[in-house]
């Protein structure tokens, strides 16, 4: 190739994701990076769940709870909705975390468990009223034949809690945590000779343990 097409110096480095990571920590890093750089929703992230016969679909949520002690990666939503009924039906799902300013992306694959009633009490009463009520009053996902019948719904709501501050969590409400079995890092390099590898979880009981290994671009 002539001068003007040479590599250079960064596209030819080596990987720089380090072997060996724990990918909780290496995540932990780059969240924190991101939560520097990225202006709005850093923990948004998409999540992509499939029907029993395969039919999948994707959309994005936000991150609340992670890592190691979390033991993966938790969301929260209505289970009565489009994903809810996918989620119920096919405990499986996929996270992408995309933050275009540091070019990077982090893809998670993994069975779904779901929080216990306490923790999705907690996390519900964590948020705001307004928001309590607007998720309280919401058929998520289901036909709105007018929106000013959600509207009435949220402001019948409104007046009813408005008193003690806090709306009752709805039973459909509810949070995910994926357990990852699989999570790969991806670093953008330019003319598409991207850095990626992938932790995969191995193992079972007291000998689980993470491998990883480099994938082409």
């Amino acid at each position: 190739m002539g001068t003007s097409e040479a590599l250079n110096d960064a596209q030819l480095a080596d990987s720089v994701i380090p072997a060996g990571a724990d990918p909780y920590a290496l995540f932990d890093e780059w969240f924190a990076e991101a939560r520097e750089s990225e202006p709005n929703d850093p923990n948004a992230m998409a999540l992509a769940t499939a029907t029993p016969d395969g039919r999948p679909s994707v959309r994005m949520v936000l991150l609340k709870g992670h890592g190691a002690d979390e033991r993966g990666f938790t969301f929260f939503t209505n289970a009565n909705s489009r994903k809810g009924g996918e989620i119920r039906a096919n405990m499986h799902a996929s996270l992408l975390f995309h933050w275009k300013s540091l070019r990077r992306q982090i893809r998670i694959e993994g069975p779904l468990v779901e929080v216990t009633p306490e923790r999705a009490d907690a996390y519900f009463h964590s948020r705001p009223y307004k928001s309590q009520v607007g998720s309280a009053a919401s058929d998520q996902s289901s036909p709105l034949p007018e929106r000013q019948d959600y509207l009435d719904r949220v402001q019948e709501l409104w007046g009813k809690h408005e008193q003690e501050g806090e709306v009752p969590r709805p039973d459909h409400w509810t949070g995910f945590t994926l357990r990852p079995e699989a999570i790969e890092f991806w670093i953008d390099r330019d003319n598409r000779l991207h850095d990626r590898r992938q932790f995969t979880l191995q193992g079972a009981g007291d000998a689980l343990k993470w491998t990883d290994t480099l994938l082409y671009p």
